[in-house]
């Protein structure tokens, strides 16, 4: 008997019928990378409208592709002719061991296409198909429609039954590179690769920008956002993620010994915003992601905020703006970077002990003036090291 793994997808189904066909083979791209990144043998992936099925009798293609951006949800199912009669036979060769004495059960059916009967009686005649099986194996049959202990879904479509038992939750979003490209400063910590995350679920394709502080910070703050890369990077195997990281310590030089020590931190971000710009002309890319939470740190007020970004004319996303930091953690451990980003790393030498926490929105320009910022984002940029994660 032939068995798939069922995907399904949510908001593609609202695109437009190009948009929707390009989304669908940038999907079906993506999930044919993960699948050979993890090992797993398929056949084919095959698109009908609304649904794309693997088929594979390897039942962790329905994790695998659960992980790819876009997908809402996976099932493993057995495929049957599209008729009521082959829909019940299958359905009680399941129940067979799946529903025992004193479990309740139910049949979920669902139909697309052209048929003489409705769903309801499909759902009827598997039911009674498995009634007639449970009595059978000497089992006293309970059908629960609201609260069932077992569960058999039936999806017929024009000219196939699907029937299975389980649904694995997806990661949702929109496929990986259906929405261009964007630059992310990561620094390693939890707060931007979530950031980033949450735009490559987007369908965001990422460049990363880390800005090494040294001599403000010893090595272990470069390996710990190189890995935490690497772990971004097994959510889109078959994109490796290009990292660009510049040299930032003597912009921090410049700031320490020229401007006001309380307004460090402020022209630090400001800093990584004008190289991230520069590296964003570089690959056309259109946007720029941080790892801002509002409130979180002193960099991070309303009012610093505005004046890290005052005069800079630069698309920032701020995907955890919102979001307090056990929300961020949460995400970050579902994700697989918390246990990364929690790493000691020594801290940020540069760091003043009173930074300002509501500067004027016009005061980096004043501070700005004290040196000269065009040469120094020029030398970081031209410091650049190309690289990508150890994958």
């Amino acid at each position: 008997m032939e068995n798939v793994i069922i995907v399904r997808y949510g908001e593609l189904a609202l695109k437009s019928t190009g948009v929707r066909n390009l989304y669908e083979r940038t999907l079906v791209k993506n999930i044919s990378s993960m699948l050979e990144h993890r090992g797993v043998p398929y056949s084919r992936i095959n698109r009908e409208w609304g649904r794309i099925f693997i088929e594979t009798d390897d039942f962790r293609a329905a994790k695998a592709a659960a992980d790819v951006f876009g997908v809402v949800s996976t099932s493993f199912a057995q495929v049957t002719d599209a008729t009521i009669e082959a829909a019940g036979s299958l359905c009680a060769k399941l129940a067979d061991g799946f529903i025992t004495e004193g479990q309740s059960f139910a049949i979920r059916a669902r139909r697309t296409g052209n048929h003489s009967f409705s769903s309801r009686d499909i759902g009827m005649k598997c039911g009674d198909s498995v009634w007639t099986m449970l009595e059978s194996k000497g089992i006293t049959p309970s059908v629960d429609l609201t609260n069932p202990d077992r569960e058999i879904f039936v999806e017929m479509r024009q000219s196939k039954s699907y029937v299975f038992t389980e649904a694995v939750e997806g990661v949702g979003g929109l496929p990986l590179g259906t929405q261009g490209k964007m630059i992310s400063l990561v620094s390693g910590g939890i707060d931007s690769p979530v950031a980033t995350w949450l735009m490559m679920k987007r369908g965001v394709e990422v460049i990363s920008v880390y800005c090494n502080n040294f001599p403000y910070n010893d090595d272990r703050a470069p390996k710990r956002t190189m890995d935490s890369i690497k772990a971004l990077q097994e959510w889109c195997p078959g994109r490796p993620l290009k990292i660009y990281e510049v040299s930032h310590g003597e912009s921090l030089g410049a700031f320490i010994d020229k401007c006001s020590r309380n307004k460090t931190c402020l022209l630090c971000k400001r800093t990584m915003y004008r190289v991230a710009a520069e590296v964003m002309k570089k690959e056309g890319a259109s946007g720029i992601i941080t790892g801002s939470s509002l409130g979180q740190v002193a960099s991070q007020t309303t009012a610093n905020m505005y004046a890290e970004l005052y005069g800079l004319c630069v698309p920032l996303y701020h995907p955890v703006i919102g979001f307090d930091k056990n929300e961020i953690i949460n995400i970050a451990r579902k994700i697989g970077t918390y246990d990364i980003s929690i790493r000691e790393t020594g801290g940020c030498g540069a760091v003043p002990v009173h930074p300002e926490v509501k500067a004027a929105f016009d005061s980096m320009l004043a501070e700005e003036s004290k040196i000269d910022i065009d040469v120094l984002v020029r030398k970081s940029v031209e410091s650049a090291r190309i690289m990508y994660p150890d994958f």
